[in-house]
């Protein structure tokens, strides 16, 4: 029984109010056609609108069957309003909000992992895609390789017919078809990893190599990995965000997701079983993905680890408030200029209007991206980020500085206190940081060595490069004397210059 205090949850059935768009199509007309692994805000936010546009469009039979690997209440929420649910898209001018209707239901592999293989070794599946962190994958950036010390990479190679993992599950639903007889899936990575497809095509070759050699011939020769890139601030979910939802709607949303007007997608054009026509709704397809791909890492993942690092260290909540701040705006502008000479010439890019595209972004008043959730899982990041540009800039000559205070703030940020309270690092070599900030105690140049020698982290021509060490340690010896936010904030706006 409901009411007006108790509305219903958002379902095909819900009325629209006016000023709210609805799937422009009958999403119940239209079969499922990719499989999406890790269906949390940001794919909700990105790929399945794009999707949701095609299918407006165009239709087709591609709407998204959600996979959970982990988490339970994603699924829930979805499959409660069967597949349904909004989005709130908030600018400097205005919020705007439009239901999206691409996902057609999503499954929890903690409740049980034999339908989730039975959706991946469907006929009708043609693309697997992927938004799960960097951290879950267990590949080897350096070999390629899968790290067979990694959780889930050693359970699912003991029992590859069980997995639990991302790519003993994509191994395991690759095999199920082989044996069919049916054509591989192409595997969209759309995660922050440097040559995202490649890198994945490695792990998932290597992973299959070793159970069964057949399998990985074939997956070589007719699978296909293509790299993206992918881009739209997307802040987690907050009870004020549920509260403006269900007033706006007139029913309960816990599904909804709060995003930014700007996204982007770029996509290598190399699928082996068909795709939508997402360049219809603004997908950009190129033969290389790679030098958009480091734009985007270096100018705007680099600058939000900085902002993000030297923020909460500050005692910033949002980015937001970051930027509202003279002397961290200015030491993020300076990094986007930084990172911008590092990189190689982009026809059809002006790197200058890009910085100012993502300066105003950052700015926004009516997003609150957390810098604390940016903050996790810095040493899966930071090496793309931050310390390969770093190793590009010193050795042109150019200007590494705001790369040394970033990886300053970081390090300072892994000590887990600030203004007397402590906080978790949540990344996965967190006991391993711990170690290293408690057994070098008050020497900054004992933290870098430690932090820098811990394994693919940080290459060792950075960390063995004099100027390099010297900078990191300097403005790292300035953060380590401060205690409170507010000497924080001091020695930040001497960094920058202020």
């Amino acid at each position: 029984m409901t009411s007006p205090e108790h509305p219903a949850s958002l379902s095909p059935e819900t009325p629209m109010k006016p000023g709210i768009d609805g799937p422009d199509y009958d999403p119940e007309a239209h079969g499922t056609g990719i499989v999406h692994i890790g269906p949390g805000a940001f794919h909700r936010a990105h790929q399945a609108v794009f999707t949701d546009d095609v299918l407006a469009r165009h239709g087709g039979d591609w709407r998204i069957c959600g996979i959970s690997l982990r988490s339970t209440e994603s699924v829930d929420a979805l499959n409660r309003q069967e597949g349904r649910y909004s989005l709130e898209i908030r600018g400097q001018n205005g919020t705007d909000r439009r239901v999206i209707g691409s996902i057609s239901g999503a499954l929890a592999a903690a409740r049980g992992i034999e339908p989730v293989l039975d959706m991946l070794a469907a006929p009708s599946t043609r693309i697997v895609s992927l938004t799960v962190t960097e951290k879950a994958y267990g590949i080897l950036r350096g070999t390629g390789t899968v790290d067979r010390n990694h959780p889930a990479i050693s359970a699912d190679l003991a029992r590859p017919d069980a997995p639990e993992g991302v790519v003993g599950l994509i191994v395991a639903g690759l095999a199920r078809r082989k044996a069919a007889g049916l054509p591989p899936y192409t595997v969209l990575c759309c995660d922050n990893l440097p040559s995202n497809g490649a890198l994945l095509r490695a792990g998932v070759l290597d992973f299959a190599a070793a159970c069964d050699a057949g399998l990985a011939a074939w997956i070589a020769e007719y699978g296909a990995f293509p790299s993206t890139m992918v881009d739209r601030i997307t802040p987690a979910a907050t009870p004020e965000l549920l509260d403006r939802t269900e007033s706006a709607l007139g029913a309960r949303d816990a599904a909804v997701v709060e995003t930014e007007p700007f996204s982007q997608w770029v996509v290598e054009d190399a699928f082996c079983n068909g795709r939508p026509r997402w360049e219809d709704a603004g997908v950009l397809f190129v033969p290389d993905v790679a030098p958009y791909e480091k734009m985007k890492l270096r100018m705007l993942n680099g600058t939000h680890s900085l902002i993000a690092y030297a923020g909460f260290l500050c005692g910033h909540t949002y980015v937001r408030d970051v930027m509202a701040d003279a002397a961290l705006n200015r030491l993020a502008t300076d990094h986007m200029r930084s990172a911008a000479g590092t990189l190689p010439h982009l026809a059809a890019v002006d790197f200058d209007d890009y910085a100012r595209a993502l300066q105003a972004r950052f700015e926004n008043p009516a997003i609150a991206h957390e810098t604390y959730q940016i903050a996790m899982d810095g040493s899966q990041k930071m090496p793309q980020r931050i310390f390969e540009p770093a190793m590009e800039a010193l050795g042109t000559d150019q200007d590494a500085g705001t790369f040394a205070i970033a990886t300053a703030a970081w390090m300072r940020y892994c000590a887990g206190t600030v203004d007397g309270r402590t906080f978790a690092l949540r990344d996965p070599l967190e006991a391993d940081i711990r170690a290293v900030c408690d057994h070098a105690g008050q020497s900054a140049a004992a933290v870098f060595d430690g932090i820098a020698a811990l394994p693919s982290l940080m290459p060792r021509t950075l960390s063995g490069n004099p100027v390099w060490r010297d900078n990191v340690v300097r403005c790292l010896s300035h953060l380590m004397q401060r205690r409170s936010a507010k000497e924080m904030r001091a020695a930040f706006t001497q960094m920058a210059g202020g």
